[in-house]
């Protein structure tokens, strides 16, 4: 039989992103004050249609990029070459306004939403762009805060630019060799040049290895870099401002100048499972000119901004991915036949899974955008101490748990399409690859975890979040409880439960499941709020928006969340130890243990229990 003869499967298509979200019109009715809302929605719609057309004809142009160390004379050259795709991806959603829109802050608060809707939409459709537009949205907030008057005309309007021939990317380079997470390793020194001056910041010279450098080709960078003593640990760092290339200000439309103008070498670029498409590469700084940010010795507080708009970026990232994953899922639901008779959109058992992602999704989508304009208040001076302390607490929670669970309903999603899910031509594969990046990234959620217990032990963060989650609770109306008798007694559990973890003294394995509640009840709570708008205001989805608060409380891991903190909580002193016997053997030691090699790809020896 010829491939055109007999059946054959009607393609299916996936529709405008916006209009067919079960979850972000109605939260953005909710959220955003009628005239912002009316302002937008129809940039929203546009964008979700032929917007997302064009970034997946650009995607699918967007290669590997190519690293020539030495010219064909034996030179240092150092060229780096990405692909047409990933520049026009770039170029792309300059126009849209990402970063620009977080900082015209044309809707005021709101401002962040509206940009962050278009950052998940787009992603799953746009290789992994927002890597390097995370980095510069962070890095232009670090100078929007802490830059010279100098640097905040000539290189934060270039960071925040529509216009991609005028536009800088940034990068910033934290990761080290010795410590990855832990900054207080870092290697890479900073030494003030004598009678060097610059409107920027005290000139430094800079040598070092930066371990991960996922924006190689951007213009600028922000890095950490040692001070003060080794002894010093984190305390000892100052941020810095770094061209990647000199000059750094040109007229537009100047070739860049070449590669090694500031005294950066790209050593290798990195072998990723997934996120191929970005540049990411192991750096050599060697007498790098840097311009100081600030007071030496403050670089860890100062590059916080960047940390926590990241990691904002990441949730969504997450967030969208598996948006994407849903959408082509439920889009091949609607025309693949069972038997050549029943559509699986008629099959109760197919759908039935379908709903499964469809839930989390809402929940995740909730909690992120809580934290997003939590994000945005806090931006433009109008949150409230309480608001400000919830965000702290959020920040590490959201972008752990979206990237975590995220992660496992993408493959459910592939799974549901069969063995054309496992097909390259779907997406699945790339989509699903570059998303895991998302769960180690600015932080593996143990990371967060730890990240957590410090924001909590701030007096007053917990009571802030408490008493929001209190005001949740009692908004409920008398209909609604009477409807939600036992989620809602479930969810005052767990709020208890929560209250209580973080206002004590940690167990030594609680930090992890602890993250997992709270994120589990915060989600829960905004789900609350959305559904009892919903009821007040007769909205159409009412009762899925109740129903969808009680699958997810009742269905969807809020007890599990519960059970494993109390396991930890009522864990033993000698369970630490039970567990090195299960990971390493009965009857060895600790220090054996460490003092195990562990050869690595590079051939460096590292402690088996890193």
């Amino acid at each position: 039989m010829r491939a055109e003869d007999g059946f054959q499967q009607t393609p299916y298509t996936e529709p405008n992103a916006y209009t067919a979200d079960s979850a972000l019109p109605g939260l953005l009715k909710r959220l955003l004050p009628p005239a912002v809302h009316a302002a937008v929605e129809g940039d929203l719609v546009r964008f979700g249609g032929e917007g997302l057309a064009e970034l997946r004809a650009l995607s699918a142009r967007a290669g590997e990029p190519r690293l020539t160390q030495y010219d064909h004379w034996g030179a240092r050259v150092d060229d780096l070459r990405t692909s047409e795709g990933w520049r026009g991806l770039k170029a792309a959603m300059q126009r849209e306004g990402v970063p620009a829109i977080f900082y015209e802050r044309a809707y005021g608060e709101h401002s962040r939403v509206y940009g962050f809707v278009k950052h998940m939409l787009a992603s799953g459709s746009s290789s992994v762009i927002f890597c390097p537009l995370a980095m510069t949205d962070g890095v232009a907030r670090v100078l929007e805060l802490t830059g010279s008057a100098a640097a905040k005309r000539d290189i934060l309007p270039r960071l925040i630019s529509r216009d991609p021939d005028m536009a800088f990317t940034a990068g910033q380079w934290m990761t080290e060799r010795p410590g990855g997470s832990d900054i207080s390793q870092t290697e890479t020194v900073a030494h003030p040049v004598a009678d060097a001056t610059s409107p920027y910041g005290p000139v430094h010279s800079i040598d070092g290895f930066k371990w991960f450098s996922s924006a190689t080709d951007s213009d600028v960078a922000v890095a950490l870099a040692r001070t003060g003593s080794v002894e010093s640990g984190a305390r000892g760092l100052s941020l810095f401002l770094v061209p990647l290339r000199r000059p750094l200000i040109r007229p537009v439309g100047t070739p860049r100048p070449p590669a090694l103008t500031n005294n950066i070498r790209i050593h290798r670029l990195k072998d990723k499972v997934g996120t191929k498409v970005v540049p990411t590469a192991e750096l050599e700084l060697a007498g790098a000119e840097g311009y100081r940010l600030g007071a030496a010795g403050d670089g860890v507080r100062l590059i916080a901004p960047v940390l926590n708009i990241t990691r904002m970026h990441s949730a969504v990232t997450s967030l969208g991915s598996l948006r994407r994953c849903l959408a082509i899922a439920t889009a091949y639901s609607r025309v693949r036949t069972i038997g050549g008779r029943q559509l699986l959109c008629e099959n109760a058992l197919h759908v039935a899974e379908l709903a499964k992602a469809n839930v989390l999704y809402r929940a995740l989508t909730h909690l992120t955008f809580g934290a997003v304009l939590l994000l945005g208040k806090t931006e433009c001076g109008v949150a409230t101490p309480q608001e400000a302390d919830r965000l702290r607490l959020m920040t590490p929670a959201v972008k752990a748990f979206a990237s975590d669970r995220a992660s496992y309903v993408m493959e459910e999603c592939m799974s549901l399409m069969g063995g054309q899910g496992y097909m390259e031509e779907t997406g699945f594969g790339t989509i699903i690859k570059d998303a895991w990046v998302e769960k180690i990234w600015e932080g593996t959620v143990t990371v967060l975890a730890l990240d957590m217990i410090r924001a909590a032990s701030k007096p007053g963060v917990v009571d802030s979040f408490a008493s929001w989650a209190d005001s949740i609770m009692t908004s409920c109306p008398a209909a609604l409880v009477r409807q939600l008798t036992v989620p809602l007694a479930l969810l005052r559990t767990g709020l208890d439960e929560t209250r209580s973890t973080y206002t004590t003294r940690p167990a030594p394995l609680a930090a992890r499941p602890a993250l997992m509640l709270y994120a589990h009840v915060t989600s829960a709570l905004y789900l609350l709020e959305h559904a009892v708008w919903a009821h007040a205001t007769g909205e159409p989805s009412a009762e899925t928006d109740v129903e969808v608060f009680r699958r997810w409380v009742e269905e969807c891991g809020l007890e599990q969340a519960l059970q494993d903190l109390a396991r930890a909580k009522a864990a033993g002193a000698g369970r630490p130890k039970t567990d090195q016997e299960i990971v390493y053997g009965a009857g060895v030691e600790e220090e054996d243990v460490k003092a195990q090699p562990n050869l690595v790809g590079d051939g460096r020896r590292v402690s088996a229990h890193l």
